[in-house]
């Protein structure tokens, strides 16, 4: 039976196989062909062009039909394999695309390559799996502003969601050092404050490389990242940081800022004191910058950040004294609250929902409808959920796959603390008592310390492939030790797919770092 990860709800192997060759067609009709045009291109990829004709074409052996909800659950499938057919049942399109990627991993692993490498016909093992997702929200978050990552990582990165039947991209796009966002009027945003004239070097070295680093998505780039991934039932959630980590806003837009003094793109890592002033003009910059935001993403949610806001600044401020006491504010720390208010309010009445880290519930708190990402600690979303939010666990200790995977001395350079793959596969999510719901769980790519693709993947894998089933599977069906046991062969799956990712017993040694043993986490 197949390594599947994450685990199916159900998969009942029976005797016999399909054989997918040359005579291979695809049925699908309405909106159920967009799940059929992926799996052709993923047959694609095993040496097979089947075409994609409608369900009742006598050709069809492969058939996907949208009809009643499986499992109760709007990505809920059933995947049925026999000897002379198979069929892929669905309440959505979004259930069939899920099915489709498990159709993915019941090819054989060199299906995943781009082109394939052995001629012949591919068989799928009989049986039939019914499944559905344990969370709405299955995510994995890509920190872009740190580090700039160009699309055709992206678009890896989000296939790799969807093969692990992820279904939330959450891109990071602007930070103190770098923002990453086309935004035609600020044009300064991308002139002056997308790239940084040099990197600290390693961890609090006090030393640079010299290097210019930067770049930018043109909203072009941005319409295709979107389009990639709502094919593959994706939705990319746009995160603008505010009104923190702003300092690549202040390089472009000094006046903006509480001293209007001049400063560059941040060049270390940490968190820097600068942050928006309390002002009308500031507040029509970021509506400004959330309209072009919403023109591009159409998902539900927009992310606002509203994490890691110095007060500094707002306290040695005369103006923002006065500002919060014309507000009726009980002092400067409840600016931030005020400011993420009047963004939530902006952002809601174009149909979206707010989504922040969970510093927003801080100092006044946010609307109740405003989904909190809970990262200082589990305890921080029951909290949440207590007040009536919905939550995204993403705790640190957990899902922060910037950390060390283990205390060896050979591991690359990272920010520290240590998550390995055994923590992954046996985190439990806490829940919480209500009225709040515990919408999901997402892992998290901070990328200080990961300057390409190919260390984004290292921090990344297999520990999201342990995280995609904390996020699918129900818990009376996960078992860690399970997970571990069948992580090697869908490794090979990862290897077809060109991953760079950590194997199980230690890094490769291209792969080696030398930095030294764990440290306690400090995100500086």
């Amino acid at each position: 039976m197949p390594s599947l990860i994450p685990l199916p709800l159900v998969h009942e192997a029976r005797p016999g196989a399909f054989t997918v060759d040359d005579d291979t067609a695809i049925g699908a009709d309405g909106d159920a062909r967009r799940a059929a045009w992926l799996l052709h291109d993923v047959l694609t990829g095993a040496g097979v062009r089947a075409p994609v004709v409608p369900a009742a074409d006598p050709v069809a052996t492969i058939v996907l039909r949208l009809g009643d909800t499986v499992r109760d659950s709007p990505e809920g499938y059933r995947l049925t394999v026999t000897p002379e057919r198979v069929t892929i049942d669905g309440g959505t399109a979004a259930a069939l695309a899920r099915a489709v990627q498990t159709f993915r991993q019941l090819l054989p692993a060199a299906a995943l390559r781009r082109a394939p490498v052995a001629a012949g016909p591919v068989e799928v093992g009989c049986g039939e799996i019914e499944d559905a997702p344990r969370f709405e929200w299955r995510g994995v978050h890509l920190d872009v502003a740190r580090h700039f990552q160009p699309v055709g990582f992206v678009l890896k990165l989000i296939d790799l969601a969807a093969l692990h039947r992820l279904n939330v991209v959450h891109l990071h796009l602007t930070d103190d050092q770098g923002w990453r966002v086309e935004v035609p009027a600020h044009p300064r945003l991308t002139e002056a404050g997308s790239w940084r004239t040099e990197t600290a070097i390693g961890r609090r070295t006090g030393t640079y490389d010299g290097t210019p680093h930067g770049g930018f998505f043109t909203l072009d780039d941005l319409r295709e990242i979107v389009a990639y991934a709502d094919a593959r039932a994706v939705t990319v959630v746009p995160e603008i940081d505010l009104p923190g980590h702003v300092q690549a806003v202040l390089a472009a837009y000094p006046e903006l800022g509480n001293t209007g003094q001049p400063v560059e793109v941040r060049h270390t890592w940490g968190i820097s004191e600068n942050v928006l002033a309390p002002t009308d003009e500031a507040l029509a910059f970021a509506r400004d910058v959330l309209d072009t935001v919403l023109d591009v993403f159409p998902g539900p949610w927009v992310h606002l950040g509203g994490d890691e806001v110095p007060r500094t600044e707002w306290r040695a401020s005369a103006a923002a004294a006065a500002r919060a006491a014309e507000l009726g504010l009980a002092s400067v720390d409840e600016l931030q609250s005020w400011f993420l208010r009047r963004l939530h309010d902006h952002v809601t009445t174009r149909g979206r929902r707010v989504v922040g880290w969970d510093e927003v519930v801080d100092d006044g708190g946010m609307p109740a409808d405003t989904v909190v990402m809970a990262w200082r600690g589990s305890d921080h979303g029951v909290k949440a959920m207590a007040a009536g939010h919905d939550v995204v666990m993403c705790p640190e200790d957990t899902t922060y796959f910037d950390h060390h995977q283990s205390d060896g001395v050979d591991e690359p350079l990272a920010i520290g603390g240590l998550t390995t793959v055994e923590d992954v596969a046996a985190w439990e999510p806490a829940g919480g008592d209500g009225p709040g719901r515990l919408l999901g769980v997402q892992g998290q790519l901070w990328t200080e310390y990961l300057p390409t693709p190919s260390a984004v993947e290292y921090a990344a894998f297999p520990r999201l492939s342990a995280l995609a089933e904390v996020a699918w599977t129900a818990p009376e069906r996960r078992d860690a030790a399970d997970l571990l046991n069948r992580l090697p062969a869908h490794l090979e799956r990862l290897d077809a797919a060109g991953v760079n990712y950590r194997p199980l017993d230690g890094p490769r040694p291209w792969q080696r770092g030398g930095t030294g043993r764990r440290q306690r986490t400090q995100r500086t």
